[in-house]
C-alpha cells in the first residue's frame, strides 16, 4: 500500500477517535484554559500513585495527573503553550521534551542547564512546539541504583503535535506505550541483540570481547543488568483492560512508544502486517509493510494496519515470557468472540534501510566526529561503566562536551565495541541516519537510532540550537554510569 507524505499528514492529524483504555485519552486528568492568557495551557502534577495494572493486581510508582500513560497533549506545530508542572514528590525533577527542538531552559536535562521542578513546587514552561509529529514526554534524572526513580517510574506522557494544514480523516488512530514495572537488578539477565540487520565489524568485536575476558579473567562477575515482573500496554497487562475494537477493512493508524527504562520491544500481530509511515514522528520516504515492530527505549513508530483478517487476536511482543507476563493487547473484531489468538510472525531482522530510498545521498558534512563506545565491566559497584572516546560522562563536571560551530552539518560516526544494543538520543535535534553497518543511506529523520551489536552507525545534524545539547544512550542504566557526552554549539 503506497503511502506518501500526504497522506501521512491526512492520516496523522485528527483527535483520537478511541477510548481512553486504548487510546490513553487525549486530555484525560489535564486541564487546558486557554481562554485566560494569564493561566497556563495544561497542567501536569507529578505524585506517587497507584496503576491498576490487573483487577487484582496495581503497581506503586510515580505519575503524571495520577494515570498511566499521562495526559495525551494534542499541541499545534508553531502555536505557543504554556504548561504548568506542579512537583508534589520529595525528589527535584525535569520534565524533558523528548523529540522537540526547544531552548535549554525548556528541554528538560539538568546536563544542559534547565531548571530543576522543586521538590514540593512548580515551575511553568512556555515554548513554541515542534517539529510536527509524534512526540512524548517523560522525567529526566540519573537515579543510578535506585530503582524507584528515573524512568523506572510511571513518568511517561504523549504529545502530538498537529501539522498546521490537516485535511482528511482515518478510521482510527490508536497510541500505545508499551511500558515494564517492578524492575530488580541481576548479573544474567540478556537483552537481544540479533534481531538488527548488519554485519559486526571484526576489530569493534575483538576490543570489546577482550576487556570482557580480561574483566572475567580477574575474577570480576558481570554486571548489573535490570529485570522486570509486569509488563504493560498502557498500563495495562494482557487481557486486563479495553481491547483494540475493529471492523473488517478499517485502516487503523498505530502509534507506537518504546516507554521501557531500559528494554528493547517488538510488536506483532498475526496475520498482519505494519506499513511503517514515520519513525519517531517524522514521515519515511519509503514506506514499507514489516511483519514485526521493533523499537529501542524511546523509540517511536507510526504504521498503519489493514484490518483484513477477522478474529479476536493478541497484538503483542514476540518474546513468549514478556507476552505471557502481560506485554500484550487484544484486538477484537466487529462480530467475532472467543478467546485471543498468538501465532508467531515470520522470521525478520529490523533494517532502517528499508524505509529510506537507494538513489538518495546525504550532503557531505563539514566535519566527522568518532565517538568509540566502550564497556567497563562491573566497574563501579558491580555496575558497568560506559565510556566514549574512553570518559565515561561526570555528573559533578558536567563533562565531557564536545564544541561544534552553529550552521554547520556534523557527521557522528559511531562505532559500538560492545555486545549491547543502543539506542543513542540527541536532544533538540533530528538527525540522518547516513550509515547502517557499513551501508550509506539518507532521508531517515529520527532522534534515537539503535546502534547494532559491535557495529557502527553514522548519524548526521544541523548545530541549529544555540547551547547545550546532550547525546546519549537512552538506556537508563547506561547513562546513569556515564553514557553521555554535551555538545556545545557556539
Amino acid at each position: 500500500m503506497p503511502v506518501d507524505r500526504r497522506d501521512f499528514l491526512i492520516w496523522s492529524s485528527l483527535a483520537v477517535l478511541t477510548g481512553a483504555g486504548v487510546g490513553g485519552g487525549a486530555t484525560a486528568g489535564c486541564s487546558r484554559t486557554r481562554p485566560d492568557p494569564g493561566k497556563a495551557d495544561y497542567t501536569l502534577r507529578i505524585d506517587r500513585g497507584q496503576i491498576e495494572v490487573a483487577s487484582d493486581r496495581t503497581v506503586s510508582t510515580t505519575t503524571y495527573n495520577d494515570q498511566f500513560p499521562g495526559p495525551l497533549l494534542r499541541f499545534t506545530e508553531g502555536q505557543q503553550v504554556t504548561v504548568e508542572v506542579h512537583n508534589n514528590s520529595d525528589t527535584p525533577e525535569q520534565l524533558h521534551w523528548h523529540g522537540q527542538r526547544l531552548p535549554v531552559d525548556s528541554d528538560g536535562a539538568a546536563e544542559e542547564g534547565t531548571p530543576f521542578i522543586p521538590a514540593h513546587g512548580m515551575r511553568r514552561i512556555t515554548f513554541t512546539p515542534g517539529p510536527a509529529g509524534f512526540r512524548f514526554y517523560h522525567t529526566h534524572l540519573t537515579p543510578g541504583p535506585d530503582l524507584t526513580g528515573g524512568q523506572y517510574t510511571g513518568q511517561i506522557g504523549l504529545v502530538y503535535i498537529e501539522p498546521k494544514q490537516h485535511p482528511g480523516a482515518f478510521d482510527q488512530e490508536i497510541f500505545l506505550t508499551l511500558k515494564e514495572f517492578e524492575p530488580s537488578l541481576n548479573q544474567n539477565e540478556e537483552m537481544p541483540a540479533d534481531f538488527l540487520v548488519g554485519e559486526e565489524v571484526p576489530e569493534l568485536k575483538d576490543r570489546g570481547e577482550a576487556a570482557m575476558t580480561a574483566s572475567l579473567t580477574r575474577g570480576e562477575p558481570h554486571g548489573y543488568e535490570v529485570g522486570y515482573r509486569t509488563f504493560t500496554i498502557n498500563g495495562r497487562a494482557l487481557g486486563h483492560g479495553d481491547p483494540i475494537r475493529v471492523r473488517f477493512g478499517e485502516r487503523v493508524l498505530l502509534h507506537v512508544l518504546n516507554g521501557s527504562a531500559t528494554e528493547t520491544r517488538s510488536l506483532a500481530l498475526p496475520g498482519h502486517t505494519f506499513t511503517v509511515v514515520a519513525l519517531d514522528g517524522n514521515p519515511v520516504p519509503n514506506p514499507v509493510a514489516v511483519p514485526v515492530l521493533w523499537l529501542g527505549t524511546a523509540e517511536r513508530v507510526c504504521a498503519i494496519v489493514e484490518m483484513t483478517n477477522p478474529g479476536v487476536w493478541v497484538l503483542g511482543d514476540t518474546s513468549d515470557d514478556d507476552r505471557e507476563h502481560g506485554m500484550g493487547i487484544v484486538v477484537e473484531y466487529a462480530g467475532r468472540t472467543g478467546d485471543p489468538q498468538w501465532g508467531a510472525p515470520p522470521p525478520f531482522r529490523w533494517d532502517y534501510r528499508l524505509f529510506t530510498t537507494a538513489d538518495r545521498t546525504a550532503p557531505a558534512p563539514d566535519q566527522v566526529i568518532d565517538m568509540l563506545i566502550d564497556k567497563r565491566n562491573a566497574a563501579q559497584n558491580g555496575f558497568n561503566v560506559w565510556t566514549i572516546n574512553d570518559t565515561p560522562f561526570s555528573m559533578a563536571d558536567k563533562r565531557p562536551i564536545q564544541d561544534v560551530t552553529l550552521g554547520k552539518r556534523y557527521r557522528l560516526h559511531l562505532r559500538n565495541a560492545t555486545d549491547d544494543v543502543h539506542p543513542m538520543h540527541l536532544h533538540r535535534h533530528t538527525f540522518e541516519i547516513t550509515n547502517v553497518a557499513g551501508t550509506p543511506t539518507a532521508g531517515v529523520r529520527k532522534d534515537v537510532a539503535m546502534v547494532g551489536s559491535y557495529q557502527s552507525m553514522d548519524i548526521d545534524f544541523l548545530a541549529d540550537q544555540p547551547g547545550l545539547s546532550l547525546l546519549h544512550c537512552h538506556s537508563q542504566l547506561h547513562m546513569d554510569f556515564g553514557f553521555m557526552v554535551l555538545l556545545r554549539a557556539t
